[in-house]
C-alpha cells in the first residue's frame, strides 16, 4: 500500500460528493423527508421516509427520478413519469424529484454547505502524489456545490447529473458513471479507486471492477458497505494517510 493507503497499481481516485467531500447527505435526506411525508400523507395506512433507513436504501447516491422511482416502488404506489421539467407540484416521479431539488437548494442556501475537512486534506495529498481526480456525483448541483466551498479545482473531471443526462448515462448502482469519469481521465477502472458513502456507489464500484473501493461511514453502517462491495471502510478519509 502507498503513503495513500492505496494499492500502488491506483493511478487514478474517484470521488463522490454527498457524505464523502460535502457534508450535504443530512441535507439531502431532510429534504427528501419532507418530500415523501408530505407525498405519502395522502395515502393512507403509509408510515412516513425513514431519513436514515429508506434513504440508504433507496435514494441515497441515485439520480433524482431512480429515487422517487425505488422508495414508490417499495411502498407499492406507482405515479405517471412525466418530464424532467414538471413543476414541483406535479403529481409525477419527475415532478416530486423536483419539489426535492427546489427544498434542496433552499436548505442549501439558508444552512450552507460544508466540506469534510479530512476529505480536502485528502484530495491535497492525491494531487501532490500525482494522481489523476475526478467527482462523480449524480446531483444536477454538483458544480455550484464544489464552488461553494472553493473545491473545483481539485478534480481534473466532472461527472455529475448535469454530464450524466447529457450522455444518457445510467446512475449509480451501474457503473457508468464512474466508468466515464475513468475513460475521460485516460486510465483504466483496475487503476482507478472510487471513494463512496452510498450503498448504491459500493455496487457501482464492485460492477465496475475498479482497483479499489473505499466505503466512507457517515453514520454507522460499515457492515453494509463491506456488503456491497468495499475492499475497506474508513470514518474519515485522513484515516488512509496521505501526509505530505
Amino acid at each position: 500500500m502507498t503513503a495513500l493507503g492505496l494499492p500502488d497499481t491506483i493511478q487514478a481516485c474517484l470521488f463522490d460528493l454527498d457524505g464523502v467531500v460535502t457534508k450535504t447527505a443530512v441535507v439531502h435526506a431532510a429534504a427528501w423527508k419532507e418530500t415523501f411525508d408530505a407525498f405519502l400523507r395522502g395515502y393512507d395506512g403509509q408510515r412516513p421516509f425513514d431519513a436514515v433507513a429508506d434513504y440508504d436504501e433507496y435514494v441515497d447516491g441515485r439520480p433524482r427520478a431512480d429515487g422517487v422511482r425505488a422508495f414508490l416502488d417499495s411502498r407499492g404506489i406507482h405515479l405517471p413519469e412525466g418530464t424532467p421539467d414538471d413543476p414541483p407540484d406535479a403529481p409525477t416521479v419527475h415532478g416530486l424529484g423536483n419539489r426535492k431539488n427546489v427544498l434542496l437548494l433552499e436548505k442549501i442556501r439558508t444552512e450552507g454547505v460544508e466540506a469534510y475537512d479530512g476529505t480536502l486534506r485528502y484530495l491535497e495529498a492525491v494531487r501532490a502524489h500525482g494522481l489523476r481526480t475526478a467527482i462523480v456525483s449524480s446531483s444536477a448541483n454538483c458544480r455550484d456545490v464544489l464552488r461553494s466551498i472553493g473545491a473545483e479545482h481539485f478534480f481534473d473531471v466532472r461527472i455529475d447529473g448535469v454530464v450524466a443526462a447529457e450522455r444518457r448515462l445510467p446512475g449509480k448502482p451501474h457503473p457508468d458513471t464512474f466508468l466515464a469519469a475513468a475513460h475521460d481521465l485516460g486510465v483504466e477502472p483496475s487503476r482507478a479507486a472510487v471513494f463512496e458513502d452510498a450503498l448504491a456507489g459500493m455496487d457501482a464500484g464492485r460492477a465496475g471492477r475498479f482497483g479499489y473501493v473505499v466505503g466512507v461511514d457517515r453514520v454507522g453502517q460499515t457492515d453494509a458497505l463491506y456488503a456491497h462491495g468495499a475492499d475497506t471502510v474508513v470514518k474519515d478519509l485522513a484515516e488512509l494517510g496521505g501526509k505530505q
